[in-house]
């Protein structure tokens, strides 16, 4: 099963170099992808963040994707680019970018997930809200395991749950097809 650690170091009350080491030590446990989601820092501060990321986490093989800024994954060697649901086509992103280069997109309902794979731009989807978590509000809508089983019947692409993710719940979202699971507080 695929493990992506998402940061958000504004949440856990991290500094960039606390959030690099924290991505070392996941890297080292064995999660696969760290995916720097970092929405307020500057284009400057957001590459340094990438690439002293990139170098904490490559001895142990870990990929950094760079959440909806292809132009910061490309500029600083990350391997790829996270879109959000409502970002540009992954296939715009796909016709400028090198072979390899790694493209996903968020994606809620069976529209975006039609939509991603008619695009045909992307490696991978990430599907959620899958159970309720403290990185949304009270009351945000959660999709439960039978639409994540649904989504990974109906896309083509490997699926990646999110959305209160816990080791205790690794089996039960494994059992619907998901390829992986991808977290922030499970992996802090």
């Amino acid at each position: 099963m695929i493990r992506h650690f998402v940061t958000d170091r504004r949440r856990f009350g991290l500094d960039e170099q606390a959030l690099v080491a924290r991505a070392a030590k996941a890297a080292a446990a064995g999660v696969d992808v760290v995916h720097v989601r970092e929405p307020d820092l500057t284009d400057r501060l957001l590459a340094a963040l990438v690439r002293r990321t990139i170098e904490a986490v490559a001895p142990h093989g870990t990929r950094v994707l760079v959440n909806d800024r292809a132009d910061v994954a490309l500029a600083t060697g990350a391997a790829g680019v996270h879109l959000r649901a409502d970002s540009v086509a992954a296939s715009r992103i796909r016709a400028i970018v090198p072979s390899g280069f790694v493209i996903g997109r968020s994606v809620h309902t069976v529209d975006e997930i039609d939509r991603a794979v008619a695009d045909g731009g992307c490696d991978y989807l990430l599907f959620g809200t899958v159970f309720p978590s403290r990185g949304k509000a009270e009351g945000h809508p959660v999709a439960g395991l039978d639409a994540l089983r649904d989504a990974c019947a109906r896309a083509p692409l490997p699926v990646i749950a999110i959305g209160g993710m816990s080791e205790q719940r690794a089996a039960d979202v494994a059992s619907t097809g998901a390829a992986g699971l991808a977290g922030v507080a499970m992996f802090m």
